[in-house]
């Protein structure tokens, strides 16, 4: 017993020095699981999304997300520029959006409602895509695993039904129940919306109308809080941050205004 629990510890240890990584920030992050794995359930989870929730037919909708999106996608590092991103909107009146390992971006409409314009979209689908770019649902879902000790990812991606991958799967909140949007945590947060504000900019959106939208949150009121909200910093603490990172990002986003390349979605 002694010798299986040194060996369990030594794993561990192993496994947690191999897996440490950093994240496009700088900041060190655990990373256990390969990212094809979370591409995989990515997938699942967006198709289970398309199954169970209606998407829009408003026309002009789809085509405004579309084309904030395209411009983010732009934007990005080449490894995720290359991607077959699929975007949909969803008519729902959650004010939410999520971007998926797998390359997946979904929007709610009821988000359109508080996004009042382009710029304030792409400061949310920004912040989505930050995550995925940041690997957040591996770091979330790999220090799961670290925490209970299960490192068996082998028998899990067998694709045999195990304790693990079930554990995985709540990780990533893959199930028919509202789990999709992952509870990352604030400092998961914090960094997206640091990606997220870089990002916007140099697809030619006014970073400054992220302050908007979250001072557009502000508003839905404490008893009618957003899904969008529920594990975030508060919404001063965001404008907050957000303002005192709004130099670089405005710059980049003024030099694109007189170069005359800013997007034009709406």
């Amino acid at each position: 017993m002694k010798s299986m629990l040194k060996l369990t510890t030594i794993t561990l240890i192993s496994a947690l020095l191999i897996a440490c990584s950093t994240s496009p920030t700088g900041r060190k992050q655990l990373i256990l699981l390969p990212d094809s794995q979370l591409d995989e359930m990515g997938i699942a989870s967006f198709q289970e999304m398309k199954t169970a929730t209606p998407q829009t037919q408003n026309t002009k909708k789809i085509n405004d997300v579309e084309c904030v999106a395209n411009r983010l996608i732009a934007e990005l590092p080449e490894k995720y520029r290359a991607q077959a991103w699929e975007v949909r909107v969803f008519e729902d009146e959650q004010v939410n959006a999520f971007a998926l390992p797998g390359y997946k971006i979904g929007v709610y409409t009821g988000l359109l409602k508080v996004a009042s314009n382009q710029s304030q979209l792409a400061a949310v689908m920004g912040h989505e895509v930050g995550h995925v770019l940041a690997r957040h649902g591996n770091e979330r879902v790999s220090t799961q695993l670290a925490t209970s000790q299960t490192l068996q990812v082998a028998q899990a991606l067998s694709g045999e039904e195990s304790q693990t991958k079930q554990l995985i799967f709540q990780g990533l909140g893959i199930g028919a129940q509202v789990g999709i949007i992952l509870p990352f945590s604030r400092t998961h947060e914090s960094e997206a919306d640091q990606m997220g504000l870089d990002l916007m900019a140099k697809a030619g959106f006014d970073p400054r109308e992220s302050v908007k939208l979250w001072q557009n949150m502000s508003k839905q009121g404490k008893s009618n809080t957003p899904e969008f909200l529920s594990t975030h910093p508060s919404n001063q603490t965001r404008i907050e941050d957000l303002s005192a990172a709004m130099q670089e990002p405005l710059a980049i986003y003024q030099t694109l205004k007189a170069a005359g390349r800013l997007a034009n979605c709406y």
